[in-house]
Protein backbone atom coordinates (compact mmCIF):
# COMPACT_ATOMS: atom_id res chain seq x y z
CA UNK A 1 0.00 0.00 0.00
CA UNK A 2 0.98 3.47 -0.58
CA UNK A 3 1.96 6.04 2.19
CA UNK A 4 -0.28 6.96 4.11
CA UNK A 5 -1.26 11.13 4.07
CA UNK A 6 -1.10 13.52 6.82
CA UNK A 7 -4.58 13.81 6.77
CA UNK A 8 -5.09 9.88 6.47
CA UNK A 9 -2.79 9.42 9.17
CA UNK A 10 -4.47 11.69 11.96
CA UNK A 11 -8.40 10.54 11.38
CA UNK A 12 -6.50 6.93 12.26
CA UNK A 13 -5.36 8.34 15.65
CA UNK A 14 -8.73 9.62 15.80
CA UNK A 15 -10.38 6.17 15.09
CA UNK A 16 -7.91 4.65 17.58
CA UNK A 17 -8.98 7.57 20.36
CA UNK A 18 -12.52 6.84 19.77
CA UNK A 19 -11.79 2.80 20.56
CA UNK A 20 -9.75 4.29 23.53
CA UNK A 21 -13.41 5.65 24.67
CA UNK A 22 -15.47 2.99 24.60
CA UNK A 23 -16.76 4.26 21.16
CA UNK A 24 -17.63 1.60 18.81
CA UNK A 25 -16.61 3.41 15.50
CA UNK A 26 -18.42 0.96 13.21
CA UNK A 27 -21.40 -0.27 15.24
CA UNK A 28 -23.45 -3.42 14.04
CA UNK A 29 -26.55 -2.47 15.50
CA UNK A 30 -29.57 -1.08 13.56
CA UNK A 31 -30.35 2.39 13.84
CA UNK A 32 -33.51 3.74 13.44
CA UNK A 33 -34.33 6.39 10.65
CA UNK A 34 -37.25 8.01 10.80
CA UNK A 35 -36.99 11.24 9.16
CA UNK A 36 -34.97 12.79 5.67
CA UNK A 37 -34.19 15.90 4.65
CA UNK A 38 -35.92 16.47 1.63
CA UNK A 39 -39.10 15.94 3.03
CA UNK A 40 -38.20 18.28 6.37
CA UNK A 41 -37.58 20.93 4.29
CA UNK A 42 -40.35 20.44 2.27
CA UNK A 43 -43.33 19.85 4.47
CA UNK A 44 -41.90 21.92 7.57
CA UNK A 45 -42.40 24.98 6.16
CA UNK A 46 -46.37 24.40 5.91
CA UNK A 47 -47.08 22.92 9.15
CA UNK A 48 -44.32 23.54 11.66
CA UNK A 49 -45.82 20.94 14.42
CA UNK A 50 -43.73 18.21 12.84
CA UNK A 51 -40.68 16.65 13.01
CA UNK A 52 -41.04 17.40 16.76
CA UNK A 53 -38.87 14.06 18.01
CA UNK A 54 -37.28 12.46 14.80
CA UNK A 55 -34.19 10.46 14.29
CA UNK A 56 -32.19 10.80 11.17
CA UNK A 57 -28.50 9.70 9.63
CA UNK A 58 -25.79 10.94 6.82
CA UNK A 59 -22.57 12.63 7.01
CA UNK A 60 -21.15 14.96 7.43
CA UNK A 61 -20.30 17.48 5.19
CA UNK A 62 -19.39 20.54 6.93
CA UNK A 63 -19.01 22.25 10.07
CA UNK A 64 -18.69 25.54 12.29
CA UNK A 65 -17.67 25.07 15.78
CA UNK A 66 -18.13 28.00 17.71
CA UNK A 67 -17.72 27.03 21.38
CA UNK A 68 -20.79 25.52 23.41
CA UNK A 69 -22.40 25.22 20.28
CA UNK A 70 -21.82 24.17 16.46
CA UNK A 71 -23.64 23.63 13.16
CA UNK A 72 -22.99 20.93 10.96
CA UNK A 73 -24.55 19.96 7.36
CA UNK A 74 -25.42 16.88 7.23
CA UNK A 75 -26.57 15.01 3.85
CA UNK A 76 -28.36 11.66 3.65
CA UNK A 77 -29.46 10.32 0.52
CA UNK A 78 -32.46 12.98 -0.47
CA UNK A 79 -30.06 15.94 0.10
CA UNK A 80 -28.27 18.19 3.44
CA UNK A 81 -30.30 19.69 5.96
CA UNK A 82 -28.25 21.77 8.45
CA UNK A 83 -28.34 20.26 12.55
CA UNK A 84 -27.59 22.24 15.67
CA UNK A 85 -25.25 20.67 18.47
CA UNK A 86 -25.43 22.44 21.79
CA UNK A 87 -22.74 21.11 24.39
CA UNK A 88 -25.63 21.18 26.78
CA UNK A 89 -27.85 18.99 24.88
CA UNK A 90 -25.73 16.28 23.90
CA UNK A 91 -24.00 16.03 26.96
CA UNK A 92 -26.33 16.27 30.09
CA UNK A 93 -24.09 15.29 32.25
CA UNK A 94 -21.46 16.31 33.85
CA UNK A 95 -19.34 14.40 31.50
CA UNK A 96 -18.68 16.34 28.54
CA UNK A 97 -16.25 14.20 26.59
CA UNK A 98 -18.57 13.23 23.67
CA UNK A 99 -18.88 16.91 22.62
CA UNK A 100 -15.63 18.78 23.68
CA UNK A 101 -13.56 15.41 22.76
CA UNK A 102 -15.48 13.48 20.26
CA UNK A 103 -17.67 16.14 18.32
CA UNK A 104 -15.08 18.60 18.03
CA UNK A 105 -11.72 16.60 18.04
CA UNK A 106 -12.10 12.88 16.69
CA UNK A 107 -15.00 13.51 13.80
CA UNK A 108 -14.06 14.55 10.66
CA UNK A 109 -15.97 15.42 7.35
CA UNK A 110 -17.02 12.34 5.59
CA UNK A 111 -18.30 10.37 8.99
CA UNK A 112 -21.78 9.16 9.19
CA UNK A 113 -23.51 9.74 12.33
CA UNK A 114 -27.33 9.68 13.60
CA UNK A 115 -28.69 12.07 15.68
CA UNK A 116 -32.53 12.74 17.39
CA UNK A 117 -34.45 16.02 17.92
CA UNK A 118 -36.42 18.18 16.51
CA UNK A 119 -36.90 20.77 13.87
CA UNK A 120 -37.02 24.42 14.52
CA UNK A 121 -35.95 27.80 11.95
CA UNK A 122 -32.78 29.37 13.10
CA UNK A 123 -32.52 33.11 13.84
CA UNK A 124 -31.28 33.39 10.34
CA UNK A 125 -34.35 31.84 8.67
CA UNK A 126 -32.37 28.31 8.13
CA UNK A 127 -34.70 25.41 8.65
CA UNK A 128 -32.32 22.85 11.16
CA UNK A 129 -32.43 20.03 13.40
CA UNK A 130 -32.50 20.86 17.26
CA UNK A 131 -29.79 17.82 18.12
CA UNK A 132 -30.65 16.14 21.28
CA UNK A 133 -28.80 12.69 20.87
CA UNK A 134 -25.28 12.20 18.92
CA UNK A 135 -24.33 8.47 17.27
CA UNK A 136 -21.59 7.86 15.71
CA UNK A 137 -22.46 5.42 13.18
CA UNK A 138 -19.38 5.05 10.55
CA UNK A 139 -15.59 7.02 10.91
CA UNK A 140 -14.28 8.04 7.49
CA UNK A 141 -10.58 7.05 6.96
CA UNK A 142 -9.66 9.77 3.70
CA UNK A 143 -11.15 12.92 3.28
CA UNK A 144 -13.92 14.03 1.20
CA UNK A 145 -12.86 16.17 -1.76
CA UNK A 146 -14.17 19.54 -0.70
CA UNK A 147 -16.59 21.01 -3.37
CA UNK A 148 -17.42 24.90 -2.08
CA UNK A 149 -20.87 26.60 -3.44
CA UNK A 150 -21.52 30.12 -3.12
CA UNK A 151 -24.48 31.78 -4.57
CA UNK A 152 -25.09 29.00 -6.93
CA UNK A 153 -21.37 28.89 -8.23
CA UNK A 154 -19.45 25.65 -7.31
CA UNK A 155 -15.94 25.73 -6.49
CA UNK A 156 -13.21 23.11 -6.45
CA UNK A 157 -15.44 21.07 -8.11
CA UNK A 158 -14.66 17.04 -8.08
CA UNK A 159 -14.87 16.98 -11.81
CA UNK A 160 -11.91 14.85 -13.10
CA UNK A 161 -13.82 12.23 -15.27
CA UNK A 162 -11.39 9.69 -14.61
CA UNK A 163 -11.25 9.92 -10.75
CA UNK A 164 -15.15 10.42 -11.38
CA UNK A 165 -15.49 7.21 -13.04
CA UNK A 166 -12.82 4.97 -11.08
CA UNK A 167 -14.23 6.99 -7.90
CA UNK A 168 -18.03 6.64 -8.39
CA UNK A 169 -18.68 6.10 -4.88
CA UNK A 170 -17.03 9.53 -3.83
CA UNK A 171 -18.56 10.92 -6.81
CA UNK A 172 -22.39 10.33 -6.13
CA UNK A 173 -21.13 11.98 -2.23
CA UNK A 174 -19.79 15.16 -3.52
CA UNK A 175 -21.64 15.40 -6.62
CA UNK A 176 -25.69 14.98 -5.95
CA UNK A 177 -26.37 15.73 -10.01
CA UNK A 178 -24.69 12.47 -10.18
CA UNK A 179 -27.11 10.65 -8.17
CA UNK A 180 -30.14 12.52 -10.17
CA UNK A 181 -29.00 10.74 -13.04
CA UNK A 182 -28.83 7.40 -12.07
CA UNK A 183 -32.54 8.23 -9.80
CA UNK A 184 -33.60 9.02 -13.22
CA UNK A 185 -31.99 5.98 -15.26
CA UNK A 186 -34.30 4.12 -13.06
CA UNK A 187 -37.55 5.68 -13.55
CA UNK A 188 -36.83 5.23 -17.79
CA UNK A 189 -36.25 1.80 -17.03
CA UNK A 190 -39.32 1.31 -14.79
CA UNK A 191 -41.53 3.32 -16.86
CA UNK A 192 -40.51 0.97 -20.09
CA UNK A 193 -41.50 -1.89 -17.98
CA UNK A 194 -44.71 -0.79 -16.66
CA UNK A 195 -45.70 0.15 -20.24
CA UNK A 196 -44.94 -3.49 -21.44
CA UNK A 197 -46.45 -5.15 -18.29
CA UNK A 198 -49.72 -3.45 -19.11
CA UNK A 199 -49.58 -4.88 -22.69
CA UNK A 200 -49.41 -8.26 -20.99
CA UNK A 201 -45.93 -9.00 -22.20
CA UNK A 202 -43.95 -11.07 -20.13
CA UNK A 203 -40.62 -10.13 -18.42
CA UNK A 204 -37.68 -13.15 -19.01
CA UNK A 205 -34.28 -14.10 -18.44
CA UNK A 206 -31.83 -15.53 -21.16
CA UNK A 207 -28.39 -17.09 -21.00
CA UNK A 208 -25.12 -14.66 -20.85
CA UNK A 209 -22.68 -17.82 -21.71
CA UNK A 210 -23.95 -18.81 -24.80
CA UNK A 211 -22.66 -21.63 -27.21
CA UNK A 212 -23.14 -19.83 -30.20
CA UNK A 213 -23.10 -15.25 -29.64
CA UNK A 214 -26.23 -14.53 -32.18
CA UNK A 215 -28.48 -12.00 -32.63
CA UNK A 216 -26.08 -9.28 -33.85
CA UNK A 217 -22.72 -8.35 -35.74
CA UNK A 218 -20.46 -8.39 -33.59
CA UNK A 219 -16.64 -9.47 -31.92
CA UNK A 220 -17.77 -11.57 -29.12
CA UNK A 221 -15.82 -12.23 -25.96
CA UNK A 222 -14.20 -15.70 -25.38
CA UNK A 223 -14.04 -17.26 -22.01
CA UNK A 224 -13.87 -20.95 -21.21
CA UNK A 225 -15.72 -23.51 -18.80
CA UNK A 226 -13.47 -25.88 -17.13
CA UNK A 227 -15.75 -28.44 -16.13
CA UNK A 228 -17.28 -28.92 -20.02
CA UNK A 229 -14.30 -28.09 -21.67
CA UNK A 230 -15.60 -25.52 -23.95
CA UNK A 231 -15.04 -22.49 -24.76
CA UNK A 232 -18.33 -19.85 -23.97
CA UNK A 233 -19.09 -16.52 -25.35
CA UNK A 234 -20.32 -13.58 -23.73
CA UNK A 235 -23.83 -12.35 -24.72
CA UNK A 236 -23.95 -10.45 -27.93
CA UNK A 237 -27.55 -10.54 -27.93
CA UNK A 238 -30.27 -11.98 -26.66
CA UNK A 239 -32.88 -11.78 -30.10
CA UNK A 240 -32.30 -15.89 -30.49
CA UNK A 241 -33.68 -16.92 -27.40
CA UNK A 242 -36.28 -14.37 -27.10
CA UNK A 243 -37.52 -15.48 -30.75
CA UNK A 244 -37.14 -19.05 -29.87
CA UNK A 245 -39.71 -18.41 -26.93
CA UNK A 246 -42.06 -16.58 -29.56
CA UNK A 247 -41.56 -20.18 -30.83
CA UNK A 248 -42.65 -21.18 -27.58
CA UNK A 249 -46.30 -19.61 -27.40
CA UNK A 250 -45.51 -16.64 -25.80
CA UNK A 251 -47.62 -13.55 -26.52
CA UNK A 252 -44.93 -10.76 -26.33
CA UNK A 253 -41.64 -11.31 -24.19
CA UNK A 254 -38.79 -8.31 -23.41
CA UNK A 255 -35.67 -8.56 -21.41
CA UNK A 256 -33.07 -5.84 -20.10
CA UNK A 257 -29.90 -7.23 -20.64
CA UNK A 258 -26.11 -6.72 -19.93
CA UNK A 259 -24.53 -7.29 -23.40
CA UNK A 260 -20.98 -7.57 -24.73
CA UNK A 261 -19.17 -6.68 -27.46
CA UNK A 262 -15.34 -6.50 -27.78
CA UNK A 263 -15.17 -3.67 -29.43
CA UNK A 264 -14.07 0.10 -29.34
CA UNK A 265 -14.72 2.15 -26.58
CA UNK A 266 -15.88 6.39 -27.11
CA UNK A 267 -18.45 8.88 -26.38
CA UNK A 268 -21.32 6.67 -26.77
CA UNK A 269 -19.64 3.01 -27.04
CA UNK A 270 -19.00 0.78 -23.52
CA UNK A 271 -17.91 -2.63 -23.82
CA UNK A 272 -20.60 -3.44 -21.32
CA UNK A 273 -23.63 -2.15 -22.20
CA UNK A 274 -27.21 -2.52 -21.25
CA UNK A 275 -30.01 -3.47 -24.25
CA UNK A 276 -33.88 -3.54 -24.29
CA UNK A 277 -35.28 -6.35 -26.75
CA UNK A 278 -38.89 -6.86 -27.23
CA UNK A 279 -40.71 -9.52 -29.30
CA UNK A 280 -44.39 -9.59 -29.93
CA UNK A 281 -46.36 -11.94 -32.22
CA UNK A 282 -48.96 -11.15 -35.11
CA UNK A 283 -46.88 -7.81 -35.39
CA UNK A 284 -44.88 -6.14 -38.34
CA UNK A 285 -42.52 -3.44 -38.03
CA UNK A 286 -45.38 -0.93 -39.07
CA UNK A 287 -47.20 -1.60 -35.33
CA UNK A 288 -43.64 -1.48 -33.98
CA UNK A 289 -42.69 2.35 -34.57
CA UNK A 290 -46.06 3.28 -33.62
CA UNK A 291 -45.19 1.42 -30.38
CA UNK A 292 -41.70 3.12 -29.95
CA UNK A 293 -42.75 6.64 -30.50
CA UNK A 294 -45.33 6.15 -28.14
CA UNK A 295 -43.41 4.49 -25.08
CA UNK A 296 -41.15 7.40 -26.15
CA UNK A 297 -43.42 10.11 -25.49
CA UNK A 298 -44.45 8.64 -22.55
CA UNK A 299 -40.98 8.25 -21.15
CA UNK A 300 -40.55 12.18 -21.94
CA UNK A 301 -43.20 13.03 -20.44
CA UNK A 302 -42.36 11.12 -17.05
CA UNK A 303 -39.14 12.23 -16.60
CA UNK A 304 -39.83 15.99 -17.92
CA UNK A 305 -43.25 16.48 -17.56
CA UNK A 306 -42.93 17.68 -22.11
CA UNK A 307 -42.29 16.31 -25.11
CA UNK A 308 -39.43 18.51 -25.78
CA UNK A 309 -36.14 17.66 -24.84
CA UNK A 310 -32.94 19.25 -24.70
CA UNK A 311 -30.30 16.61 -26.07
CA UNK A 312 -27.02 17.51 -26.72
CA UNK A 313 -27.67 21.02 -27.11
CA UNK A 314 -30.56 20.48 -30.16
CA UNK A 315 -34.03 21.07 -28.73
CA UNK A 316 -35.30 17.39 -29.50
CA UNK A 317 -39.42 16.86 -29.90
CA UNK A 318 -40.45 13.31 -28.88
CA UNK A 319 -44.30 13.88 -29.69
CA UNK A 320 -45.45 11.34 -32.50
CA UNK A 321 -45.59 10.62 -35.30
CA UNK A 322 -41.71 10.82 -35.82
CA UNK A 323 -40.41 11.33 -39.17
CA UNK A 324 -39.76 8.10 -41.62
CA UNK A 325 -37.77 7.82 -44.73
CA UNK A 326 -36.42 4.37 -46.41
CA UNK A 327 -32.74 4.20 -46.44
CA UNK A 328 -31.91 4.54 -49.82
CA UNK A 329 -34.41 7.49 -50.54
CA UNK A 330 -31.66 9.10 -47.43
CA UNK A 331 -28.92 7.76 -49.08
CA UNK A 332 -30.06 9.30 -52.65
CA UNK A 333 -30.99 13.02 -51.29
CA UNK A 334 -27.56 13.56 -49.83
CA UNK A 335 -25.11 11.72 -52.31
CA UNK A 336 -27.21 12.11 -55.61
CA UNK A 337 -26.69 8.01 -55.99
CA UNK A 338 -29.26 5.43 -56.27
CA UNK A 339 -27.63 2.43 -54.34
CA UNK A 340 -30.42 0.31 -54.95
CA UNK A 341 -30.19 -2.45 -57.26
CA UNK A 342 -25.77 -2.19 -57.23
CA UNK A 343 -23.78 -5.29 -56.90
CA UNK A 344 -20.62 -5.41 -54.42
CA UNK A 345 -18.20 -3.67 -57.65
CA UNK A 346 -20.63 -0.89 -58.26
CA UNK A 347 -20.76 -0.18 -54.10
CA UNK A 348 -17.55 -0.19 -54.15
CA UNK A 349 -17.12 2.08 -56.99
CA UNK A 350 -19.66 4.26 -55.24
CA UNK A 351 -17.64 4.45 -51.49
CA UNK A 352 -14.67 5.69 -53.56
CA UNK A 353 -16.57 8.31 -55.17
CA UNK A 354 -18.26 9.88 -52.28
CA UNK A 355 -14.41 9.01 -50.33
CA UNK A 356 -16.07 6.52 -47.90
CA UNK A 357 -13.14 4.08 -46.88
CA UNK A 358 -13.89 0.44 -47.28
CA UNK A 359 -11.93 -2.93 -46.92
CA UNK A 360 -12.27 -6.37 -48.50
CA UNK A 361 -13.74 -8.06 -46.13
CA UNK A 362 -16.62 -5.70 -46.61
CA UNK A 363 -19.70 -7.21 -48.35
CA UNK A 364 -22.75 -5.12 -50.14
CA UNK A 365 -24.13 -4.72 -46.92
CA UNK A 366 -21.72 -2.91 -44.60
CA UNK A 367 -20.33 -1.03 -47.75
CA UNK A 368 -24.33 0.46 -48.06
CA UNK A 369 -24.03 1.17 -44.51
CA UNK A 370 -20.40 2.84 -44.33
CA UNK A 371 -22.15 4.84 -47.11
CA UNK A 372 -25.38 6.14 -44.86
CA UNK A 373 -23.08 5.89 -41.87
CA UNK A 374 -20.62 8.71 -43.26
CA UNK A 375 -23.02 10.99 -45.61
CA UNK A 376 -26.61 10.51 -43.70
CA UNK A 377 -26.44 9.38 -39.79
CA UNK A 378 -25.43 12.78 -38.68
CA UNK A 379 -27.96 14.92 -39.76
CA UNK A 380 -30.87 13.27 -38.81
CA UNK A 381 -31.08 14.76 -35.78
CA UNK A 382 -34.94 15.14 -35.15
CA UNK A 383 -36.34 11.55 -34.41
CA UNK A 384 -36.38 9.49 -37.51
CA UNK A 385 -37.21 5.42 -38.81
CA UNK A 386 -34.78 5.03 -41.25
CA UNK A 387 -36.73 2.44 -42.90
CA UNK A 388 -36.51 -0.46 -45.44
CA UNK A 389 -32.41 -1.70 -45.42
CA UNK A 390 -31.16 -4.03 -48.39
CA UNK A 391 -31.39 -7.42 -47.75
CA UNK A 392 -27.89 -7.89 -46.53
CA UNK A 393 -27.43 -5.46 -44.37
CA UNK A 394 -30.14 -7.88 -42.12
CA UNK A 395 -29.47 -11.25 -41.90
CA UNK A 396 -32.24 -11.87 -39.75
CA UNK A 397 -35.30 -9.64 -41.25
CA UNK A 398 -37.86 -10.94 -43.47
CA UNK A 399 -37.80 -9.48 -46.53
CA UNK A 400 -39.75 -6.85 -47.57
CA UNK A 401 -43.63 -7.55 -48.62
CA UNK A 402 -43.34 -4.84 -51.75
CA UNK A 403 -39.69 -5.48 -52.88
CA UNK A 404 -37.18 -8.66 -52.34
CA UNK A 405 -34.48 -6.95 -52.54
CA UNK A 406 -35.20 -5.05 -48.96
CA UNK A 407 -36.01 -5.88 -45.99
CA UNK A 408 -39.15 -4.90 -43.47
CA UNK A 409 -36.46 -2.89 -40.91
CA UNK A 410 -36.22 0.17 -39.48
CA UNK A 411 -33.89 2.12 -37.05
CA UNK A 412 -34.88 5.14 -34.91
CA UNK A 413 -31.86 8.21 -35.57
CA UNK A 414 -31.90 10.86 -33.06
CA UNK A 415 -28.95 13.54 -32.65
CA UNK A 416 -27.08 11.51 -35.45
CA UNK A 417 -27.28 8.73 -32.99
CA UNK A 418 -28.46 5.09 -33.66
CA UNK A 419 -31.22 4.67 -30.54
CA UNK A 420 -33.38 1.43 -31.35
CA UNK A 421 -33.40 -1.29 -33.96
CA UNK A 422 -36.56 -3.12 -35.33
CA UNK A 423 -37.59 -6.12 -37.70
CA UNK A 424 -40.52 -7.94 -38.82
CA UNK A 425 -38.52 -10.71 -37.71
CA UNK A 426 -37.97 -13.60 -40.83
CA UNK A 427 -39.89 -17.11 -39.59
CA UNK A 428 -38.85 -18.93 -42.88
CA UNK A 429 -36.27 -21.27 -41.64
CA UNK A 430 -35.57 -22.03 -45.03
CA UNK A 431 -34.38 -18.26 -45.80
CA UNK A 432 -32.92 -18.11 -42.25
CA UNK A 433 -30.46 -20.85 -43.28
CA UNK A 434 -29.87 -18.99 -46.33
CA UNK A 435 -29.05 -15.97 -44.93
CA UNK A 436 -26.60 -17.81 -42.39
CA UNK A 437 -24.48 -19.25 -44.94
CA UNK A 438 -24.03 -16.30 -46.34
CA UNK A 439 -22.66 -14.37 -43.10
CA UNK A 440 -20.39 -17.51 -43.33
CA UNK A 441 -18.71 -16.54 -46.78
CA UNK A 442 -18.58 -12.91 -45.32
CA UNK A 443 -16.78 -14.86 -41.90
CA UNK A 444 -14.24 -16.79 -44.65
CA UNK A 445 -13.20 -13.50 -46.17
CA UNK A 446 -12.13 -11.91 -42.84
CA UNK A 447 -15.18 -10.13 -41.41
CA UNK A 448 -14.96 -10.91 -37.78
CA UNK A 449 -18.13 -9.52 -37.13
CA UNK A 450 -20.23 -12.12 -39.39
CA UNK A 451 -22.81 -14.16 -37.19
CA UNK A 452 -22.80 -17.74 -36.46
CA UNK A 453 -25.20 -20.91 -37.62
CA UNK A 454 -27.20 -21.18 -35.00
CA UNK A 455 -28.59 -24.45 -36.21
CA UNK A 456 -30.64 -24.88 -33.16
CA UNK A 457 -32.70 -21.48 -34.18
CA UNK A 458 -33.26 -22.82 -37.15
CA UNK A 459 -34.43 -26.01 -36.09
CA UNK A 460 -37.01 -23.97 -33.93
CA UNK A 461 -37.97 -21.74 -36.88
CA UNK A 462 -38.93 -25.51 -38.41
CA UNK A 463 -41.42 -26.01 -35.74
CA UNK A 464 -43.28 -22.27 -37.03
CA UNK A 465 -43.04 -18.83 -35.27
CA UNK A 466 -45.94 -16.56 -35.94
CA UNK A 467 -45.39 -13.24 -37.66
CA UNK A 468 -43.45 -10.94 -34.90
CA UNK A 469 -41.89 -7.99 -34.95
CA UNK A 470 -38.85 -7.42 -32.81
CA UNK A 471 -36.89 -4.23 -31.38
CA UNK A 472 -33.97 -3.60 -29.62
CA UNK A 473 -33.44 -0.18 -27.97
CA UNK A 474 -29.81 0.78 -26.22
CA UNK A 475 -31.01 1.74 -22.31
CA UNK A 476 -27.73 3.42 -21.72
CA UNK A 477 -27.88 5.70 -24.83
CA UNK A 478 -31.91 6.40 -24.31
CA UNK A 479 -30.64 7.25 -20.37
CA UNK A 480 -27.85 9.86 -22.07
CA UNK A 481 -30.50 11.56 -24.53
CA UNK A 482 -32.80 11.83 -21.76
CA UNK A 483 -31.20 13.11 -19.18
CA UNK A 484 -28.49 15.68 -21.47
CA UNK A 485 -25.20 13.24 -20.30
CA UNK A 486 -22.23 13.67 -22.90
CA UNK A 487 -20.76 10.67 -22.58
CA UNK A 488 -21.66 7.00 -21.75
CA UNK A 489 -19.43 7.23 -18.99
CA UNK A 490 -21.82 9.35 -17.47
CA UNK A 491 -24.55 6.97 -17.36
CA UNK A 492 -22.98 3.58 -16.17
CA UNK A 493 -22.12 3.50 -12.68
CA UNK A 494 -18.84 1.64 -12.94
CA UNK A 495 -17.76 1.96 -16.58
CA UNK A 496 -15.34 -0.30 -17.98
CA UNK A 497 -11.50 1.14 -17.18
CA UNK A 498 -7.89 0.10 -17.55
CA UNK A 499 -6.71 -1.55 -13.98
CA UNK A 500 -5.36 1.61 -11.48
CA UNK A 501 -2.19 1.32 -11.00
CA UNK A 502 -0.93 0.91 -7.37
CA UNK A 503 2.86 2.18 -5.97
CA UNK A 504 4.74 -0.74 -4.93
CA UNK A 505 4.94 -1.00 -1.53
CA UNK A 506 7.89 -0.52 0.72
CA UNK A 507 8.59 -4.32 0.97
CA UNK A 508 7.95 -5.00 -2.47
CA UNK A 509 10.11 -2.18 -3.52
CA UNK A 510 12.99 -3.93 -0.80
CA UNK A 511 12.74 -6.82 -2.47
CA UNK A 512 13.24 -5.01 -6.65
CA UNK A 513 16.44 -3.44 -4.85
CA UNK A 514 17.80 -6.87 -2.96
CA UNK A 515 17.12 -8.67 -6.30
CA UNK A 516 19.40 -6.48 -8.42
CA UNK A 517 21.86 -6.90 -5.56
CA UNK A 518 21.45 -4.16 -3.27
CA UNK A 519 22.84 -5.38 0.24
CA UNK A 520 19.65 -5.74 2.46
CA UNK A 521 21.36 -3.38 5.39
CA UNK A 522 21.48 -0.71 2.93
CA UNK A 523 18.03 -0.82 1.54
CA UNK A 524 16.55 1.83 4.50
CA UNK A 525 19.18 4.23 3.52
CA UNK A 526 18.12 4.08 0.21
CA UNK A 527 14.94 4.95 0.91
CA UNK A 528 15.62 7.28 3.04
CA UNK A 529 17.63 9.02 0.52
CA UNK A 530 14.59 8.79 -1.97
CA UNK A 531 15.51 5.62 -3.55
CA UNK A 532 12.81 3.30 -3.74
CA UNK A 533 13.17 1.07 -6.77
CA UNK A 534 16.11 -0.19 -8.77
CA UNK A 535 14.85 2.22 -11.91
CA UNK A 536 15.29 5.03 -9.31
CA UNK A 537 19.20 3.86 -8.00
CA UNK A 538 19.70 3.48 -12.24
CA UNK A 539 18.72 7.08 -13.26
CA UNK A 540 20.84 8.65 -9.56
CA UNK A 541 23.76 10.61 -9.93
CA UNK A 542 26.43 8.19 -8.86
CA UNK A 543 28.87 10.07 -6.84
CA UNK A 544 26.60 12.21 -5.62
CA UNK A 545 24.44 9.21 -3.72
CA UNK A 546 27.53 7.48 -2.65
CA UNK A 547 28.15 10.39 -0.89
CA UNK A 548 25.12 10.79 0.32
CA UNK A 549 24.13 7.38 1.89
CA UNK A 550 28.18 8.00 3.69
CA UNK A 551 26.18 10.61 5.43
CA UNK A 552 23.03 9.28 6.55
CA UNK A 553 24.69 6.06 7.76
CA UNK A 554 26.38 8.53 10.54
CA UNK A 555 23.30 10.67 10.65
CA UNK A 556 21.13 7.30 10.87
CA UNK A 557 23.47 5.94 13.75
CA UNK A 558 23.48 2.53 11.92
CA UNK A 559 25.50 -0.28 12.81
CA UNK A 560 26.79 -1.35 9.52
CA UNK A 561 30.12 -0.93 8.02
CA UNK A 562 30.89 1.50 5.47
CA UNK A 563 29.92 1.01 2.01
CA UNK A 564 33.19 0.35 -0.05
CA UNK A 565 32.83 2.02 -3.45
CA UNK A 566 33.35 -1.12 -4.87
CA UNK A 567 30.30 -2.43 -3.37
CA UNK A 568 28.60 0.06 -4.50
CA UNK A 569 29.30 -0.11 -8.13
CA UNK A 570 28.68 -3.71 -8.44
CA UNK A 571 24.76 -2.42 -7.49
CA UNK A 572 24.76 -0.29 -11.05
CA UNK A 573 26.77 -3.11 -13.03
CA UNK A 574 24.11 -5.73 -11.95
CA UNK A 575 21.27 -6.28 -14.81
Amino acid sequence: MAELTEQEQIRRNSLAELKKLGINPYPAALYKVDAEAADILERYPKDNSLFQDISIAGRIMSRRIMGAASFVELQDHTGRIQLYIKRDEICPDEDKTLYNTVFKRLLDIGDIIGVTGYVFVTQMGEISIHVKSLTVLSKSLRPLPIVKEKDGVVYDAFSDPELRYRQRYVDLIVNPQVRETFVQRAMIVNEMRQYFNEQGYLEVDTPVLQSIPGGAAARPFITHHNALDIDLYLRIANELYLKRLIVGGFKGVYEFSRNFRNEGMDRTHNPEFTCMEIYVAYKDYNWMMRFVETMLERIAMRLHGTTEVKVWGNDISFKAPFRKAPMVELIKEETGIDVSGMDEEQLREACKQLGVETDATMGKGKLIDAIFGEKCEAKLIQPTFVTDYPIEMSPLCKRHRDNPELTERFELFVCGKELANAYSELNDPIDQLGRFQEQLRLSEKGDDEAMFIDMDFVRALEYGMPPTSGMGIGIDRLVMMMTGAQSIQDVLLFPQMKPEVHEKSGEDESADLVAHGVDEAWVPVLQKAGIKTYEQLKAANPNKLFNDLGGLRKKMKLDIPALKREQFDEWFSKN
